[in-house]
């Protein structure tokens, strides 16, 4: 079982519109209403590929009880998310079909309780003890979760022997890569943020140096490159894919967790997190991939680079 945390769930909307124009009214031609939040997106990829997945986080309100009755019938997931007082987050997309790009709207979240949060640590530690795989935490902290929430679920995973793999972003990126995950897969930006350069070579090269295990940076349509203690890669998508972009991190993410669970070599590794993101930005439904589109990037996927001398 591979275990995806979710502190800040989401109920995701998608409207559909033929243009999407400032100042005006418009007329939504399709409605797709599904569970969210990066690590439900994760887990849904994660199933697709096969393996058994747990999901936790938080859910509470309306919205949250309409999340888990969606959530429901994912074949392969299982529902463990913690029920808190406050209602579940949406997020809003609209997407332009004429250009095909996508706005998004998203909401806070609920404001968790100091209570609220330590029965989510022992559920989280009951699921650990309970032969997890590995686990990703993943996406922002709702309100009333202290910043380094991160960090705690790092050191108890680390703990319980787990791997760990974690994307976030900003202060809480900074803190829970001090407790030493294994793999962390931020963007460009959000690399830079953190160790204060641009280049994402050395930045990846710094985030290892505070802490991190190994280190995917996403460098968008130029694909991943990887600083690991074994060596370094990068991959890149055998073209650049048009498409609607949300939810192709999260597949990342699907296409790292499930090949380190399988103990496949990096270069493998970054290969299926390239296909697989590639693949969720071509396909019709956002933070969803077709199979054949996947299997036909993933064998012309490019990786370059070496491993370390022994």
């Amino acid at each position: 079982m591979i275990l995806t945390v979710t502190l800040n769930a989401a109920l995701d909307i998608t409207y559909r519109v033929p243009a999407l124009v400032p100042h005006a009214s418009h007329r939504v031609t399709e409605v797709i209403e599904r569970p969210g939040g990066k690590g439900l997106n994760v887990a849904r990829v994660l199933a697709a590929l096969g393996h058994d997945v747990t999901v936790t986080g938080f859910a509470g309100g309306d919205t949250g009880r309409v999340l888990r009755e969606r959530l429901a019938p994912e074949p392969r997931v299982t529902d463990a998310l913690v029920p808190v007082e406050g209602a579940t987050r949406r997020t809003l997309a609209v997407v332009d079909a004429a250009t095909g790009d996508t706005t998004q709207l998203n909401e806070p979240g609920p404001t968790v309780s100091p209570a609220e949060w330590a029965a989510f640590q022992e559920s989280y530690e009951e699921l650990l003890r309970e032969g997890a795989a590995a686990v990703a935490l993943c996406g922002s902290l709702p309100p009333g979760v202290p910043v380094g929430a991160y960090a705690t679920l790092v050191r108890a995973a680390r703990a319980a022997k787990v791997p760990v793999l974690l994307d976030t972003s900003g202060e809480a990126l900074r803190r829970g890569v001090a407790a030493r995950p294994d793999i962390v897969k931020p963007n460009a930006d959000e690399l830079a943020e953190l160790t204060g350069s641009h280049e994402p070579a050395q930045a990846a090269r710094d985030a290892r140096r505070r802490g991190a295990h190994a280190v995917v940076a996403s460098l968008g349509a130029e694909g991943l490159r990887a600083v690991t203690p074994e060596g370094t890669w990068q991959a890149a998508p055998p073209t650049r894919v048009r498409g609607n972009p949300t939810g192709a991190g999260d597949s990342a993410v699907a296409g790292l967790l499930s090949a380190l669970v399988e103990e496949l070599p990096w270069p493998q590794r970054l290969a299926r997190a390239v296909a697989l993101s590639a693949a969720t930005v071509a396909a019709p439904v956002a933070g969803e991939f077709v199979p054949s589109t996947y299997e036909d990037l993933l064998a012309r996927v490019a990786v370059t680079g070496e491993a370390t001398a022994a």
